[in-house]
């Protein structure tokens, strides 16, 4: 097999890869601004090492592994973060109208502080296979665990959601009837 050739598409590839890192990092952080240093530290070393990638179609998967070690330092650093973000607004397609927005973006919130109250391997696990799509395979790669954990973090990442989002739902419908009476 030849050696990948780093080229004017791949770097294109980079560049569009840079909101889902972000994505990522904000899933398993909380924190905007970490985030964002989290993406630019995987994409920069990405850059660095780009001779390690064999395949194009790899790049993904690698991209994430990097990631995952970038998040892996930060957490050996010992520094603090805080849990409290907002992270960019999800694309929505067509023109939705003002209650739908709200909707969204409450719905939205609701998911993401449930994502936070999971442990960080249900949160790594949960965000890679649900949110940014990728086989369990690819993950365990990612997160360098088998692929039976893999499967088994995800089952209690999304019962522990289910049970987290219902609690919610109970706690406001009990809110709203203490009002309505």
């Amino acid at each position: 097999m030849l050696p990948f050739v780093f080229d004017f598409a791949t770097r294109r590839r980079l560049e569009a890869m840079r909101p889902r890192l972000y994505r990522l990092a904000y899933a398993w952080c909380h924190d905007p601004h970490l985030a964002d240093d989290l993406a630019q530290d995987a994409l920069a070393k990405s850059l660095t090492r780009m001779a390690q990638l064999r395949e194009a179609q790899a790049l993904e998967g690698w991209l994430f592994s990097i990631l995952n070690n970038c998040w892996r330092d930060h957490l050996r650093g010992g520094r603090e973060f805080e849990d409290i973000a907002e992270m960019d607004e999800l694309i929505y397609s067509g023109e939705p109208g003002p209650e739908q927005q709200v909707s969204r973006r409450q719905t939205r919130d609701r998911v993401r502080r449930a994502i936070a109250c999971l442990p960080l391997g249900q949160r790594q696990v949960l965000t890679l296979v649900d949110i940014e799509e990728c086989a369990y395979a690819q993950v365990a790669g990612i997160l360098e665990i088998p692929v039976g954990t893999v499967m088994s973090r995800l089952s209690r990442a999304r019962q522990a959601l289910r049970g987290l989002l219902e609690n919610e739902d109970k706690r406001v419908t009990q809110t709203h009837l203490r009002r309505v009476k």
